[in-house]
């Protein structure tokens, strides 16, 4: 059976669950949330997920949500990216880490910089959000030095997770240059089979609604 993510492509999020799916080799269609339209409020979406939110897997009669619960359901299902059983916590450190200091600072600031009337813009809170993410920023980068991936010796949901946001073209406050083991971990991410940009894996994009 094919699974359906439904997402679109602006959310970095979805990006995380697309790209665990993609990598893992498991048969999968997106499914687009028309998240600027509304669709995520709607009745009928919150009958599939109350919590009104993309990503959703479903899989049959299973709807899994969050981000991270959806790539260790992939992990379960194909077997990859979990780890060795010994760096299973290890993994999971880093996926809740990069939920709360890095994804969530990175969606809310590129929201707010791109995806809000310019007039809108609350530029303390961008300056804000941008201090916390060169203060996770400079932790990953960090941890990075000597690494290739952030947990042992292949790529784990850890790095899916925490690249989620950091393919992205829109302006955040990110700059690959100015983090070289980030920038080089990231180059090996591209580099697996099967890797692809959020808005080449996705339906939707800012171009379509210009």
């Amino acid at each position: 059976m094919t699974l359906k993510l439904h997402c679109f492509g602006e959310s970095g999020n979805s990006y995380k669950a697309a790209l665990a799916l993609e990598l893992s080799g498991l048969e999968w269609e997106p499914v687009f949330v028309d998240f600027f339209g509304g669709a995520a409020r709607s009745d009928e979406f919150r009958a599939l997920n109350p919590m009104g939110e993309a990503p959703l897997l479903v899989d049959g009669d299973k709807k899994i949500s969050q981000s991270g619960v959806i790539q260790q359901y992939i992990t379960d299902v194909s077997g990859k990216h979990g780890g060795p059983p010994e760096d299973k916590y290890e993994v999971l450190r880093w996926v809740l880490w990069d939920n709360h200091k890095l994804s969530s600072m990175c969606g809310v600031t590129r929201f707010l910089m791109n995806f809000l009337p310019e007039e809108k813009r609350p530029q303390e809170v961008i300056a804000f959000n941008q201090g916390r993410l060169k203060a996770a920023y400079s932790v990953l980068d960090a941890h990075l030095a000597g690494r290739d991936w952030i947990v042992g010796d292949g790529v784990t949901n850890a790095d899916i997770s925490c690249c989620g946001y950091l393919y992205y073209p829109e302006p955040f406050g990110f700059e690959r240059a100015a983090w070289p083991n980030i920038d080089r971990w990231l180059s090996n991410i591209q580099g697996l089979e099967g890797w692809k940009a959020p808005y080449d894996l996705m339906p939707g994009s800012p171009a379509d609604r210009a």
